[in-house]
C-alpha cells in the first residue's frame, strides 16, 4: 500500500497557474501508476491525468489537454500536476491516486491507494 499526500492547492485567478505535488510513503511510486483526479461539489469524481510506470507514457482528460501537465521524479517519490490558464470549472478538490498495474486507467476504481486531497479554486 502507498501512502499519499497532497499538497499545493489554494486561490487562484482565472488564467493563472498551480502546481500541486502528491508525495508518497511505504512503497516507491517507480512501480506505480499515477494519476490525478478531481471532485467539484456534487460531482462525480473525475479522471484528470495519469502516469505509467512501465511505459512512461500520460494521458489527459479533454479538458485539460494543452493545459495541465503531470510528471513524476521517482528519486523523490513524488508526483506533480503542473497547471497553467486555469479555468473556473477547474475549481474542484484534486486528488493523487496509485495502483500498480501498468495501464493507465480513467475510473475510480482502476485505484488502490488514495490521498486526502487538496482544494484548488479559481476565481473569474
Amino acid at each position: 500500500q502507498v501512502q499519499l499526500a497532497e499538497s499545493g492547492g489554494g486561490l487562484v485567478q482565472a488564467g493563472g497557474s498551480l502546481r500541486l505535488s502528491c508525495a508518497a510513503s511505504g512503497r516507491t511510486i517507480s512501480r506505480y501508476t499515477m494519476a490525478w483526479f478531481r471532485q467539484a461539489p456534487g460531482l462525480e469524481r473525475e479522471f484528470v491525468a495519469g502516469s505509467s510506470w512501465r511505459s512512461g507514457s500520460t494521458y489527459y482528460a479533454d479538458p485539460v489537454k494543452g493545459r495541465f501537465a503531470i510528471s513524476r521524479d521517482n528519486a523523490k517519490n513524488t508526483v506533480y500536476l503542473q497547471m497553467n490558464n486555469l479555468k473556473p470549472e477547474d475549481t474542484a478538490v484534486y486528488y493523487c491516486a496509485a495502483d500498480s498495474s501498468p495501464s493507465i486507467g480513467e475510473r475510480r476504481r482502476d485505484y488502490d491507494d488514495w490521498g486526502q486531497g487538496t482544494q484548488v479554486t479559481v476565481s473569474s
